[in-house]
């Protein structure tokens, strides 16, 4: 979509016409001397086929039609295998960086909060070997405090290079690696912990005294402790039987360790290599158990979208290790030969909470080539340049909304525009480091709005990837050259994608102009299922008369023409009205979402009742503004709670409905506008900020009351 200018007719038609000569005048030499013509060649191929004529047949991406890919290196079955090839191809290069935290502050706000601030000097760098040793000895001392293999092992910490190192030294052992989430609230986790039977956990001295202290009681079997960065003060208070170690004393006991009588277990490719604790969307998290093969077999698919991959990336670190697709990316890369340099969302910019005014945040100091995202960060980034934008003379405003147009239409044509990538966007791409090659979006669906801003702004591609925890993370992820957006790409070359009907949505794989249906996954990177929970794999999960497992995912899809994947719907997202009529609430929420006055929305329908209403969190700037010209004044609780503010705010969104033709039916009749955002720590939405529909539900039950009433 483009954006809206105010520039005076005339002196528009001028400027086309600079605009159209010089666009002649470069088309020749780009002709010549670049290679998008071959890009733009590339993104009319067909990406993928179905492997026979039948309705709801298979799609396989052209370059595994006769044979899904499985394995990354030839003999490298399982992980340790993978990591050690790398470690012997790549041994004194760059593996790991972390930064060193210079100084620590405590800033009082105005309104009387202690935020700490930090300064952060260089990346220091961990090479192949030193991760490798490290990782070994980390693996024997667990066996020195009795760890068995093919036993559980948890992990509850934060992104960073320790969580990798033991992950890696649990891969090497054949330790099963419980993965939670470090924003889980304590139920969660001692549901984890306990269905699990873990006797270790590695965590940090944070999570230990902030999250373990309160529910290490409830953890019986629990007998050893870790701390990634060294002991807490005081641990006095934990129960008898439980001891603290730190990972450099269990590192040292590995290191000591007589490891010449011991039998070394190593894992098979059909091992259980992770058990990975979903976000818990839907409810109490699930356990999925995910094998050695599953998650080679996926980051084979992954790195071959994923063009000139190799020794010159420097990835950035920062979301959560604990979701597949962090995981999996990072794991990419340390295959790779890749710089992984680690960060978190309070640092990662210059503008961060935990960043001091003036110095400088990790993407600044890092300048990575190679970053994941998820939605939610990067309609924080679309809002913010946007408001910017906003704020500038008319000159500036103007002038930037004649490039992005310029260069909206140049991208889907396949071409460049370098000088408008020099003068004008520069200042933008360095917010994430200048030089990001690939940006890839996963975790929820993104809007094609900031799909294409992001394209236009940050001067890359952005990749949108498809795929759950139960398929390994993998599934489909679009091609550098495609610069469709709405789309997820065409499968990847580990999997197969198939359609099935769906009778009570309207969805059939016979559909014209495309098959539509529920997206059934194959391939060996879908996983084995959940752990202890036979009656969900048994639902999730089946096999067909040649073998072949298939994941149905709950998610709606249809097939474009050159074999790519868009997501149109989700069974559990959609509610049938008193009246009959189905709203998709995904749909809704997406059409409403990118509004400068709406940082998040939840769309709420009832079978009992014939409309839609919302939750919305809306942005502080905007609403204040919008009651500044209203004429309404009060604190900030005030106004989101004001009547007259919420049939302002409808309006607005009944606007952006129409515009989005959106029907009658599914705009929202009535909300409540929340004052206080929904983040991980609220337990109102996922780490990577998907909806919790129960949760959120539950927690707004009596506006709901009120708004049905």
């Amino acid at each position: 979509m483009k954006l809206k200018h105010s520039i005076n007719p005339v002196l528009l038609q001028f400027i086309n016409f600079i605009i159209l000569v010089y666009s002649f005048l470069t088309y020749i030499p780009w002709y010549i001397f670049s290679g998008s013509r071959q890009a733009v060649a590339k993104a009319k191929q067909v990406k993928a086929k179905p492997v026979n004529n039948k309705p709801g047949g298979a799609y396989r991406s052209v370059n595994s039609l006769h044979c899904l890919a499985s394995v990354l290196y030839p003999g490298c079955d399982t992980l340790d295998k993978v990591f050690k090839y790398a470690k012997t191809k790549f041994k004194d290069k760059k593996l790991l960086g972390t930064r060193e935290i210079l100084k620590e502050e405590d800033e009082i706000q105005p309104s009387g909060k202690v935020f700490k601030k930090v300064i952060l000097g260089k990346y220091t760098w961990l090479s192949y070997e030193d991760v490798y040793i490290k990782a070994v000895n980390f693996g024997n001392g667990l066996a020195v405090l009795g760890q068995q293999p093919k036993t559980n092992i948890a992990i509850f910490c934060e992104t960073r290079a320790e969580w990798m190192i033991a992950a890696q030294a649990c891969f090497m052992c054949n330790y099963q690696l419980v993965t939670l989430y470090a924003t889980l609230g304590g139920p969660a986790i001692v549901h984890g912990l306990n269905e699990t039977e873990v006797t270790t956990i590695i965590t940090s001295k944070e999570l230990m005294q902030t999250k373990l202290k309160e529910i290490v009681s409830q953890v019986p079997r629990l007998r050893h402790i870790i701390t990634v960065d060294g002991k807490p003060t005081t641990w006095a208070e934990f129960p008898k039987g439980v001891i603290v170690h730190t990972m450099a004393s269990v590192q040292a006991m590995g290191a000591k360790a007589d490891t010449g009588n011991r039998q070394q277990a190593r894992p098979v490719p059909s091992d259980i290599a992770v058990i990975m604790y979903t976000s818990g969307s839907t409810g109490v998290p699930k356990g999925v158990m995910i094998s050695h093969c599953n998650i080679i077999a996926g980051i084979t698919g992954m790195a071959e979208r994923i063009p000139n991959l190799g020794e010159k990336d420097i990835y950035i670190g920062y979301l959560p290790l604990a979701h597949v697709l962090e995981l999996s990316a990072e794991l990419v890369c340390l295959s790779h030969g890749c710089r992984i340099g680690y960060s978190s969302p309070q640092t990662l910019a210059d503008q961060s909470s935990k960043i001091k005014k003036g110095s400088k945040g990790d993407v600044t100091t890092l300048k990575p080539t190679l970053m994941a995202a998820v939605p939610e960060i990067m309609d924080r980034i679309y809002k913010n340049v946007m408001n910017k934008v906003n704020e500038m003379t008319s000159f500036q405003r103007n002038l930037f909304i004649l490039a992005y147009n310029y260069k909206m239409e140049q991208i889907s044509k396949g071409y460049t525009t370098p000088l408008c990538d020099s003068l004008i966007f520069r200042k933008v791409r360095m917010l994430l480091g200048g030089k990001i090659r690939i940006l890839l979006c996963g975790g929820a669906p993104l809007s094609a709005a900031t799909q294409r801003f992001m394209n236009i702004c940050f001067c890359c591609p952005v990749g949108q990837g498809y795929g759950l925890t139960e398929s390994a993370g993998a599934g489909t992820i679009t091609e550098v050259w495609d610069y469709t957006t709405g789309r997820v790409g065409a499968p990847l070359v580990c999997c197969e994608i198939k359609l099935m009907n769906w009778e009570e949505g309207g969805y059939y794989n016979t559909d014209k102009p495309y098959p539509r249906g529920e997206i059934l996954i194959g391939g060996q990177n879908v996983t084995a299922g959940y752990y202890k929970n036979e009656a969900r794999t048994k639902k999730d999960f089946t096999v067909d008369e040649n073998g072949q497992r298939w994941l149905h995912t709950g998610d709606i899809g249809e097939f474009h023409q050159d074999g790519c994947l868009k997501i149109i719907d989700r069974k559990k997202d959609l509610v049938k009205l008193q009246a009959g009529e189905y709203v998709s609430l995904g749909k809704v929420e997406a059409a409403l979402k990118n509004l400068p006055l709406v940082d998040n929305i939840c769309v709420y329908a009832s079978s009992f009742h014939s409309y839609v209403v919302g939750f919305v969190v809306p942005n502080q700037k905007e609403l204040a503004e919008l009651a500044r010209k209203k004429g309404f004044k009060g604190t900030w609780e005030e106004i989101c709670n004001s009547p007259e503010m919420e049939k302002e705010v409808l309006k607005v969104l009944a606007e952006a409905a129409m515009a989005a033709n959106l029907e009658k039916f599914e705009i929202p009749v009535k909300i409540r506008l929340s004052p206080d955002p929904w983040t991980p720590e609220t337990g109102l939405v996922t780490d990577a900020f998907k909806l919790k529909r129960k949760e959120l539900t539950a927690y707004y039950q009596m506006d709901i009351d009120r708004m049905y009433g």
